[in-house]
């Protein structure tokens, strides 16, 4: 016989659970992925000009987002456009968003980390990370907002932060559905050469949750986005950390919601005694 608190909970979030699904297409929408030029983001805009997307990829160096540039069209027969500025730089993204057109998903993708016991860490390398990851995040959001508002007769848009926490669930109004994207540590060449300077604890911390391939990273990315998923996970530690750090943060499927009632209170315990 079947538990009616079970049943009475899971219809209870079948119909309390808000916004109810939906799909954001990716052929022929125009996505703008900032740090496209090499690891996830030359691999997300790959694989969204393969499934018919129009791309656009910005970054700091414009003969490496050339060369990222060549490596899609070489693979896909598929051009791609190329922006360069730095993101601290508000008028210098303005101007790019607009030269580019309108937008129907940003990815914000750029970041920079180093790693250092925090004793050891330079307070300009700690303002430097906060300018590139945080503050560019918010002048590229800022500046595409108002033509991603305008573009409502495109149907559903999207705006992807890559391990980001901007808020903006009030843009959902304007059918533009926000996804947190959770990447573990990802085997790109940026990788390869940060983990040498690493302190010890750093590497130990990482190597404990596993690594994934870009390629892997970028699939379990694109679907979430397509999905229009708040939070996408793309392993197991990514999915366990979703739950518990759940909070006020919406949620489209009601069996998620449901792992998530049920689940969170049995995370925090495990990791009350760990």
């Amino acid at each position: 016989m079947e538990d009616p608190i079970f049943s009475f909970l899971l219809l209870l979030l079948y119909f309390i659970v808000h916004p109810y699904p939906t799909t954001v297409p990716i052929e022929n929408s125009h996505i703008f992925i900032s740090g496209g030029f090499s690891g996830i983001g030359l691999s997300l805009a790959h694989r969204a000009a393969s499934e018919g997307a129009k791309v656009s990829i910005h970054a700091r160096s414009l003969d490496k987002l050339e060369e990222a540039k060549k490596y899609i069209q070489l693979s896909t027969d598929i051009d791609v456009t190329v922006f360069a500025s730095d993101v601290r730089d508000y008028e210098a993204v303005s101007t790019a968003v607009v030269a580019v057109g309108p937008i129907d998903m940003l990815v914000l993708n750029q970041g920079v980390f180093m790693a250092e016991e925090l004793e050891k860490q330079g307070l300009d390398k700690v303002r430097f990370m906060v300018d590139v990851n945080l503050m560019g995040s918010f002048n590229m959001i800022k500046a595409a907002l108002p033509g991603m508002k305008d573009r409502k007769e495109r149907g559903p848009g999207s705006s992807a932060l890559m391990s980001s926490q901007v808020g903006q669930q009030e843009v959902i109004v304007d059918n533009i559905h926000v996804s947190m994207i959770f990447p573990p540590a990802t085997g790109t060449p940026g990788l390869t050469k940060e983990t040498k300077k690493w302190p010890q604890l750093t590497n130990i911390v990482v190597e404990s949750s596993g690594s994934m391939k870009a390629t892997e990273v970028v699939k379990k990315a694109l679907d979430g986005i397509k999905s229009a998923s708040f939070i996408v996970p793309c392993n197991f530690e990514g999915l366990l950390l979703s739950i518990a750090t759940a909070g006020l943060s919406p949620q489209r499927s009601f069996v998620m919601a449901f792992m998530e009632v049920v689940a969170a209170g049995i995370i925090r315990i495990s990791a009350l005694r760990s």
